[in-house]
């Protein structure tokens, strides 16, 4: 073991140094008609009101700090620093000025991560033009191109930027970006050339911290993407939100090497932001968390030592081995590292074990693995995990300033919420913005959560799945469908990219297998079996039967969002010849009964 510093359950460095994390200190308090009232004792402090502002504050006080770096052509580390990021959002902002953009004429990205992308996005936002990066896959990956052509119809967009203008040229083709300019890295220098007038400087001084800063789309999971409309406030005060939580943050610069996409709100809010607000470098990392592109996030992991490790349960799936296959990359891995989160989706045990087991081997101190609560609407970190002793699925306490509403619904909590980092409204949407919310001003999260300890609120919650996606079997038994699924995919481990639930209005509960590669009949089979033998008799948790899906999920019919989450109403909506062939088919070769 080579921790040489022991740390108390909050993450008090009790050899003097500075802590870790801030210990959770809850105010619970029941509600009149059933249920709690859940807030942090700390009141959010005073903080910058735009998100901004941080970019001139590091252009000042660190110029020369490394803020953005990429690969560049020759496949080496090309950027640039705060100061000269600076530089750069003032003369593109400019251009955007010229151009006539503003509130009612926003930009779309539709290229991805890089650094021409977060300095147009900056400057964008520094004078009050909405920024809006859309999913990638809807321009490279999808057949008809349908919510590309659905979001830039709400947007509207005045301004277009895609780096690659040949890579996106279908994409920037669609009837509903026809007439509008479209730019690319060819016009990178003509953009920089514009002057900077008086009225740049007057734009980022008058710059309404509540006006729409940036529109993100969301994932889809049920219906089609909404714009929710994000302030320079909300962000900024989430920021200020997570110091409090981690104070860390604010001891050295973090250093991110990161790949999670800037058109979802944890890669383009959360760890953008973090690098900004905390004048910390952000690593743009070219790999994804599959077979082939991977290989990229461990050649980049060998030069950059990052101090976080952001990543979703599929990314850490893929790393771990390679960390315990390879000491070296493992011993440099953990050199600075203080946190390892896991983001969408809690990190299952198994996953969860070898992550701590290579901290004790290869890290200089202790190095938490935690997990967090948010939504596009919440900028997003609303609920997150601050204590060293947290156990797994934990995602936290809510952050100073949010407040919780947990109200009965059958036999779990049904999570609703209000802060500072809570979204106004959808663009152009009142009907779903107006749904959105209680008489009270409660954003209705549709999750439900559950308390780890009853008796000790400062313990934490887990999430205790999507109250839509649970449902009863013909027997009256309730399904939590989010329960189930883990312990599917526990059981499966490899054979299996996802699962649906099903089983509404049956008389047993069933599951749809989206296979990986390899994986076959028989070895799903003993799995399963595995699974109910552990189940014991209860019929709410033995899966009765079960069927292998040959055909993806697809992107265009909805059936998975461009980050990889099941929509399971879609899935069901459009393979309901599947389903009636799981419950009635006896002889299909396809159907499995554990």
């Amino acid at each position: 073991m080579r921790h040489c510093r022991r740390m108390t359950a909050a993450g008090e460095d009790t050899d003097g140094g500075a802590p870790l994390f801030a210990p959770p200190r809850m105010d619970r308090r029941p509600l009149p008609g059933g249920g709690w009232r859940l807030r942090a004792r700390d009141a959010l402090q005073p903080h910058a009101p735009r998100i901004t502002d941080a970019l001139w504050h590091w252009e000042a006080a660190a110029p020369d700090r490394p803020f953005l770096r990429e690969r560049g052509p020759d496949g080496g580390w090309q950027g640039v620093g705060f100061g000269e990021a600076a530089a750069q959002v003032r003369a593109l902002a400019a251009a955007l000025l010229a151009r006539g953009l503003g509130p009612q004429r926003p930009l779309a990205i539709l290229s991805g991560n890089s650094v021409r992308h977060a300095l147009l996005a900056l400057a964008a936002q520094a004078v009050g033009v909405p920024s809006a990066a859309i999913s990638v896959p809807y321009s490279l990956q999808s057949a008809d191109l349908g919510k590309l052509r659905q979001i830039l119809r709400r947007l509207r967009p005045g301004l277009v930027f895609a780096e690659d203008a040949v890579a996106f040229a279908r994409a920037l083709a669609v009837e509903d970006a026809r007439g509008v300019e479209a730019i690319s890295a060819a016009d990178w220098d003509a953009l920089l050339a514009v002057p900077v007038t008086p009225d740049v400087a007057c734009a980022i001084e008058a710059l309404d911290p509540d006006a729409p800063a940036k529109i993100l789309f969301t994932s889809g999971t049920s219906g089609l993407p909404k714009g929710v409309v994000t302030t320079q406030r909300m962000m900024a005060a989430n920021q200020q939100q997570i110091l409090q939580a981690w104070p860390f943050l604010a001891q050295a610069p973090p250093e991110l090497l990161d790949w999670l996409p800037w058109s979802h709100v944890f890669g383009g809010s959360h760890n953008l932001n973090l690098a900004l607000r905390f004048g910390g470098t952000l690593w743009i990392d070219a790999g994804r968390p599959m077979p082939g592109a991977f290989d990229a996030t461990l050649a980049n992991l060998r030069e950059v030592a990052p101090t976080i490790r952001f990543d979703v349960p599929r990314g850490h799936a893929l790393l771990l081995p390679a960390l315990e296959a390879d000491a070296a990359l493992a011993a440099h891995l953990f050199a600075r590292l203080r946190l390892v989160f896991s983001a969408g989706a809690a990190l299952p045990e198994a996953l969860y074990g070898r992550w701590q087991a290579l901290a004790a081997r290869h890290a200089p101190r202790p190095v938490p693995v935690v997990s967090a609560w948010g939504m596009t609407e919440t900028a997003p970190a609303a609920i997150v995990t601050h204590r060293m002793d947290a156990p797994m699925g934990c995602i936290g306490t809510p952050l100073p300033g949010v407040e919780l509403r947990l109200l009965p619904v059958e036999d779990r909590l049904e999570l609703r919420l209000r802060g500072p980092n809570v979204f106004p409204f959808y663009l152009d949407d009142a009907a779903a913005t107006e749904a959105a919310f209680d008489a009270d001003g409660f954003l209705r999260t549709g999750d439900a959560v559950a308390w780890l300890d009853p008796a000790d609120p400062d313990r934490g919650l887990r999430f205790d799945g999507r109250l839509a996606e649970d449902f009863k079997l013909l027997s009256g038994t309730r399904i939590h469908a989010q329960e189930v699924r883990l312990r599917a995919l526990a059981a499966l481990g490899t054979l299996a990219r996802d699962v649906v639930v099903v089983g509404a209005d049956r008389d047993e509960l069933g599951l749809f297998v989206f296979p990986n590669e390899g994986a076959g009949r028989d070895a799903v089979l003993a799995a399963l079996r595995a699974m109910n033998a552990a189940a014991g008799d209860a019929s709410s948790r033995r899966v009765a039967r079960a069927m292998l899906l040959a055909e993806p999920p697809s992107l265009d019919a909805g059936e998975v969002t461009d980050k990889g989450s099941l929509n399971p109403r879609a899935i069901l909506a459009r393979r309901a010849a599947a389903l009636e062939r799981l419950y009635n088919d006896t002889n299909d070769p396809e159907v499995l009964t554990p």
